[in-house]
């Protein structure tokens, strides 16, 4: 247990053992990184990366060891990207380290010695007495004291914790709450008892021992409606005293919070697999190479020619060493087969590219003022591959904003807006009983906005300016509904509710009872006693637990009207009431007090109670209330739906109004046949039962559907409550991997499902679970509140939508949006833009890589295995980063293979690159064969064609170098023209960039061998270019290899496109035939004018 003491230095005599518990101060940390471990942390993160730590490898070893090459070849672009990524990663977490700063230091009032002192957040300590104030954020989890409210109790809206916006009633300690002033409160001597901290919001279990004046301690239990959670506010009380139990990053909020990890994308893994195999292809070539210069060297004229002796000191070194050395010198020599330079593109590209969603004016929200954010640009391509989507519903999908539409009394319909000036026209007893059951039947509380005087001056009005809060907006709704209707309710006083009727008379109902609502009974009733002594019952509730217990009144016209609301979408809930005798009343309250007195299985005996006394119900009415959607949020959750994404809908909301707005935004259809796995289900069958009958039903139903044409979807609808039974880790009978398979079995063959009652940490479960299934599917989550973090941060993108609920969201995602709308152009045009883009850059790297080192593995069979380098150190040096690099990156940024109104028209288009499609291994060894075939091309073309025809017009031979630069030329213009194929959007910076680095090698080649360079010690390419260029045959043979090069892939393309096109592809021609038809149009328009 954890003890905490309030103005007492020791424990009290008699208290149990007591262990000084070391409690942490109150800082809240979200950063990952501090001022002393960022260099040697975020370096051992850059160095798990695969390439990273093998340029370092390979750069040690051109220190070590005379190779080939230069180690600024190696060290260069390396010291580049490990100085690029640590500073991006370390402005994102000064960032955080920004956002903690600000809460740390936000100002506290703290009771000491009978007086108020303000200090800093940070600072408080577990048994700190802090007074609260309203609109104020509890700043630590604490246990209410004493109110300004007379009966004890303060209203909290807990919005940033679990979502709801409703105002939620606590109490404080019955001893401590007449204490008013601070002195009073000071004077307090007690100690709390209470469990560890734990992530459950709605939990709590502890005690609190009050000590009067050397009396024995009086001992009060402390549960969940004592305990006031940081992040939640205070509403409409004026101040709080209470005391601090769990602090800092112990306090529920914060083990709510998911640790920041660093997300890597499926893209960096594939990049990952592909550096595996072509480090294998390196160390082979090595390997193969060394073997066969020793085998070369076998015979003695061979090792030693007379051109080439040996050093003393290299004829004694063992065989074992000097070949350890040859393969260390060929790997430096085919080194370049890794581009390094392919993660400085990737990072610049993720970098620049992220822009794109920023500037995007569609994403800009006016009523914000704000667009879209960045938060982190190394997941920009995992928008293009997302399978599940994971969203919260209040403030998300909905507005959070609830409106009365109509109601519905003995058949006759009631519309607010229809009725004027509060008037209802020829209004029988069924209907002002109906709407006095509205006024009365409700947890709504009143705030007043001007003081008693205005409100009376109100009243005479017939106006009262006044507004009503709740936990439910759908009480609020229907409250303010009534006033619309000429019913306002006035206030609770002294347990009396006063409503104002439509004849600007005042009455008055004693109220006795609440039955409070629960998600099992689905409704809740009051009993008051009228001014004539006559006592009544009022109940609302789902049309399903209403109807069964009704015994009179117009059932099937009622009916009929609740099921025309249900499919527009509308919540609804029934009306009824019954009359009771003063002996029933008596017996009543006799089955009330007794279970309410019960120490164990209080819920059950009160439930028991509720269903004796809630029957033979006289059916009044019906009321229909709309919790608006956001805009275009069915029309998005549609596109997702078919772009072959799941959408699954997380809200700690009751499954009632969580359902309602499933139908709303076309998650469910009317067709769609609900499969429920809820408490109350679980509570009637075994869990074992029902998972196994829902498993049946959706596979008997899979095997029907292979059949037939109309395949039924299924929905299915879990409550927290029994997804902790599912996740329990031990189960007796069944092991628990079995639960969790049949219940992702069930989930696979959904087509939507829906979690209610979810705490923060469940949402992050549910998306961890399904991103452990085999599929290993990529998850999205989108959210708008503090409890929606947790899942923000485990899910592979997170989302977060700048709404009403704070912040915290849009801070700890990768990406914010202004509004769930902007999430179809963010996966369906961003997403898809990136991920063929990335992925069209990450294979063409590799590509061009072979095609660079193959005619250098080829070339060692011509001399003698010696590690002769085939190119010049310059060509090496810069063909990665300066003669290829820019088209690529140019590509990656800009590309757009189907324009931005094709992918939003047609979201199928989505599963054209859904798995990873254009990064599967078929793809990456199609374009390693294209790369191997035209190295071949490059160097046997060039050998063969220059084979006989060895001299230049004035009579000079061919040398190694013309050689090699001929081959490279060929290279460079191949695989700049293949990219160039390969655009499908040309502007004039692409056509710049193309030509342009065609251009910058042509001229780079002619000042490199046509000036004498002081620095070189030897100039090995003086006058090559220009010699190669005199000849008649090399202009032929660059022109035909080039084109011999580039054929296979033109016909696969052609074949591909005729055979069997993709959807994107069949997209490509339609628009190229839109296209051509409007220059037909146009051209005809231009005749028929000049003709006229």
């Amino acid at each position: 247990d954890q003890c905490s003491y309030n103005n007492i230095i020791k424990p009290p005599p008699g208290a149990e053992a007591y262990i000084p518990q070391r409690y942490p101060d109150n800082r809240i940390v979200s950063s990952k990184y501090t001022f002393w471990n960022f260099i040697p942390k975020n370096l051992f993160e850059q160095f798990r990366r695969i390439a990273n730590f093998y340029f370092l490898v390979i750069f040690l070893v051109q220190l070590i060891i005379d190779t080939p090459t230069s180690p600024v070849t190696s060290g260069l672009p390396l010291f580049f990207v490990i100085t690029v990524t640590a500073i991006k990663q370390g402005y994102e977490d000064w960032l955080r380290h920004k956002a903690d700063c600000s809460i740390n230091e936000c100002p506290v009032d703290v009771v000491q010695q009978g007086k108020v002192v303000r200090t800093q957040s940070h600072k408080l300590r577990v048994g700190d007495i802090v007074m609260v104030r309203e609109d104020e954020t509890f700043p630590c989890d604490l246990i209410l004291l004493s109110s300004s409210r007379h009966d004890g109790t303060c209203y909290v809206t807990t919005t940033s914790l679990d979502g709801e916006s409703s105002h939620k009633t606590y109490y404080a300690v019955p001893d401590t709450m007449a204490f008013r002033t601070e002195r009073e409160v000071d004077s307090l001597h007690a100690t709390i008892e209470c469990e560890q901290p734990q992530p459950d919001l709605y939990k709590f279990v502890g005690r609190i021992n009050i000590y009067k004046d050397k009396e024995e301690p009086v001992a009060r239990p402390l549960g969940a409606e004592n305990l006031l959670l940081r992040g939640a506010t205070l509403k409409n009380t004026q101040h709080i005293y209470a005391v601090a139990v769990y602090t800092g990053m112990e306090t529920k909020m914060a083990l709510n919070y998911q640790s920041k990890s660093q997300k890597r994308s499926a893209v960096e893994k594939s990049m990952n697999a592909f550096l595996i195999v072509y480090l294998c292809i390196l160390i082979s070539k090595a390997v193969i190479n060394t073997v066969l210069k020793y085998a070369w060297q076998w015979s003695p004229d061979r090792d030693e020619p007379w051109y080439n002796h040996r050093t003393e000191i290299e004829r004694q070194r063992h065989v074992v060493i000097r070949a350890f050395t040859d393969f260390l010198a060929f790997m430096v020599l085919f080194n370049y087969i890794i581009p390094v330079s392919m993660y400085v593109t990737v990072e610049m590209q993720k970098f620049l590219g992220s822009y794109f969603i920023t500037w995007d004016e569609e994403m800009f929200d006016e009523e914000l003022g704000e667009g879209a954010q960045v938060n982190t640009s190394d997941l920009n391509e995992e928008l293009g591959q997302v399978e599940y989507v994971f969203t919260d519903k209040t403030g998300t999908l909905t507005e959070n904003n609830m409106e009365f539409i109509e109601c519905c009394v003995d058949g006759n319909v009631y519309i607010p807006h229809a009725i004027c000036n509060g008037q209802i026209l020829n209004a029988d007893k069924n209907e002002d009983l109906f709407f006095r059951a509205l006024c009365l039947c409700h947890t709504v509380q009143v705030k007043e906005e001007e003081t008693v005087d205005g409100i009376k001056r109100g009243i005479h009005q017939g106006r009262p300016t006044s507004f009503y809060i709740s936990s439910s907006p759908d009480e609020v709704a229907l409250v303010e509904g009534m006033k619309r209707l000429g019913y306002t309710y006035l206030r609770l006083k002294d347990n009396y509710m006063e409503i104002l009727n439509k004849d600007d008379e005042i009455e008055r109902f004693e109220l006795l009872h609440v039955l409070n609502f629960d998600s099992v009974r689905r409704r809740m009733s009051v009993i008051v006693k009228t001014s004539s002594g006559e006592y009544l019952l009022f109940c609302k509730g789902a049309d399903s637990s209403i109807f069964p217990r009704v015994v009179s009144g117009k059932l099937e016209q009622v009916k009929a009207r609740v099921e025309q609301n249900a499919v527009e979408g509308l919540r609804t809930l029934c009306v009824a009431y019954r009359r009771l005798s003063a002996s029933e009343y008596e017996q009543a309250c006799h089955h009330l007090t007794e279970a309410k007195l019960a120490l164990q299985d209080r819920e059950q005996r009160l439930a028991q109670a509720y269903d004796i006394i809630e029957r033979d119900f006289v059916l009044l009415g019906a009321t229909a209330v709309e919790d608006r959607l956001q805009e275009k949020a069915a029309d998005t959750i549609e596109s997702l739906h078919k772009a072959g994404m799941k959408v699954w809908v997380l809200t700690g909301d009751k499954m009632e109004t969580a359902a309602a707005t499933c139908y709303a935004s076309k998650l469910f259809r009317r067709s769609t046949q609900i499969l429920e796995l809820t408490k109350k289900r679980t509570e009637e069958q075994s869990l074992h039962d029902v998972l196994f009958e829902l498993n049946r039903t959706v596979l008997r139903q899979r095997s029907i559907s292979g059949l037939s044409v109309d395949c039924l979807d299924f929905g299915l609808i879990i409550d927290g409550a029994t997804l902790s039974a599912v996740l329990k880790p031990n189960q007796e009978g069944a092991g628990h991997g079995n639960y969790r398979e049949i219940f992702l079995e069930i989930c696979r063959n959904c087509s939507a499902v829906l979690c209610c009652r979810m705490a923060p940490l469940q949402k992050a479960q549910i998306v961890k679970l399904i991103k452990a299934s085999k599929e290993h599917p990529i998850t999205l989550a989108i959210g708008d509140g503090a409890n929606d973090v947790s899942m923000i941060l485990e899910a592979h993108v997170g989302i977060g939508i700048m709404g009403k609920e704070g912040r915290q969201a849009a801070r700890n995602s990768d990406y914010a949006i202004p509004k769930f709308k902007h999430l179809k152009k963010m996966l369906l045009v961003h997403g898809h833009y990136y991920y063929i883009r990335i992925a069209e850059l990450v294979q063409y790297f590799f590509y061009k890589n072979v095609c660079f080192i193959f005619p250098q593995f080829l070339y060692q069979f011509f001399c003698g295995f010696s590690q002769q380098p085939l190119y010049d150190t310059a060509y090496l040096t810069l063909y990665n980063i300066s003669f290829t690099s820019l088209p690529i990156l140019l590509y990656s940024l800009v590309e757009q293979h189907v324009t931005m109104e094709t992918l939003k028209r047609e979201p199928s288009l989505y599963r054209d690159i859904a798995k990873n499609s254009l990064l599967r291994w078929p793809v990456f060894l199609y374009w390693t064969c294209l790369g191997v075939f035209d190295a071949v091309t490059f160097f046997f073309g060039a050998y063969f064609l220059f084979d006989n025809t060895t001299f230049t017009s004035n009579g000079q031979m061919f040398g190694n170098w013309t050689f090699g630069t001929l081959v490279f030329t060929v290279l460079v213009f191949t695989v700049t023209l293949k990219l160039a194929l390969d655009t499908h959007h040309w502007t004039w910076i692409n056509h710049f960039v193309i030509w342009g680095s065609l251009l910058f090698y042509v001229i780079f080649s002619l000042l490199w061998g046509g000036i004498i360079w002081p620095f070189l010690n030897y100039q090995r390419m003086y006058y090559v270019f220009m010699q190669m260029l005199s000849s008649g045959p090399a202009w032929l043979s660059i022109i035909l290899l080039i084109t011999v090069s580039l054929l296979p892939d033109v016909i696969k393309k052609v074949l591909c496109r005729t055979m069997c096109p993709t959807a994107t592809e069949r997209a490509q021609v339609g628009m190229q035939q839109l296209l051509c038809e409007a220059e037909a149009l146009n051209c005809l328009v231009t005749k028929l004018e000049s003709v006229n």
